[in-house]
């Protein structure tokens, strides 16, 4: 092979990494992104300047004096960093619920329809019932990218009407599957009325059960204002999260949803959010 060969192939190589480091939305995807501190400096900017705590539930509390009596906080003040979980609710999710009630934190359950919401109606009125964000991980997990637009809208369309029907909530946040999404998705999105939401933690803890690996990749990762993307179907997970609160607390953040995280500033339809 010659230089010029040699020099391509590296290319290639190089660019097949970031994408698989990446592991979001796959390379040659266009769309824009938004952090949720920036959509929360905007809206605070647009009412004034002031940013009024999110009317949330009961948060933990992060040791610097952010919460207010009622439990809400304040992300532009708090080291704040949204915890979320993807692809239950599942057997072990009775488990991290009794984990983050003891703990006093919230989470984002970014719920599948098929084998899950369908097996699991109580735990999805039970999420809702202690104060978590409920939020669509479609219907079967089919990559949108690849799924025709009618099939789209059917995958996140079904999990709406089932949470709706199930709490008397309609879910404001979705999470496309292996995060990928392009500009066709995010339109069907604003037409349906979810805002996507991406990450910037990853424990991949769907490749390990090893409950202390999962814990360390957290931890390695997390920074103010990001959001932690974990699984609660998996057996290493859940025994990682109280760890990982402890953990987390001792370095003075407070764990949020993501609409927690983003406040004053609501979820827009369509919008791609990553940190």
């Amino acid at each position: 092979m010659g230089r010029k060969g040699r020099i391509s192939g590296l290319c290639v190589s190089l660019v097949s990494a970031v994408c698989l480091t990446l592991g979001l939305s796959g390379c040659g995807a266009s769309y824009d992104t938004t952090s949720p501190r920036s959509a929360r400096e905007h809206a605070a900017s647009d009412a004034d300047g002031s940013t009024p705590a999110a009317s949330k539930p009961d948060v933990l509390k992060g040791g610097d004096g952010a919460n207010d009596a009622n439990g809400s906080v304040d992300c532009a003040v708090a080291k704040c960093v949204a915890l979320t979980f993807d692809a239950g609710p599942s057997g072990n999710t009775p488990r991290l619920l009794k984990i983050l009630e003891r703990e006093k934190a919230h989470a984002t359950f970014f719920m599948l329809g098929r084998k899950h919401i369908d097996r699991h109606p109580d735990l999805v009125r039970r999420i809702a019932d202690e104060g978590h964000e409920l939020a669509n991980h479609t219907w079967s997990h089919k990559i949108l990218t690849k799924t025709d637009s009618d099939e789209v809208r059917t995958e996140i369309t079904r999990v709406q009407t089932a949470v709706k029907k199930l709490t008397g909530r309609t879910p404001l946040l979705m999470r496309p599957p292996q995060g990928r999404t392009d500009e066709r998705v995010s339109k069907i999105c604003r037409e349906l009325g979810v805002a996507q939401v991406l990450w910037s933690v990853t424990a991949k803890d769907y490749q390990t059960n090893d409950s202390a690996l999962i814990e360390k990749r957290v931890l390695d990762q997390t920074k103010r204002d990001g959001i932690i993307l974990l699984h609660d179907i998996y057996p290493g997970t859940v025994p990682a999260v109280p760890g990982i609160l402890a953990k987390l607390k001792k370095e003075g953040y407070t764990v949020v949803t993501v609409s927690q995280l983003m406040a004053p500033a609501v979820p827009e339809p369509g919008k791609v959010y990553r940190p």
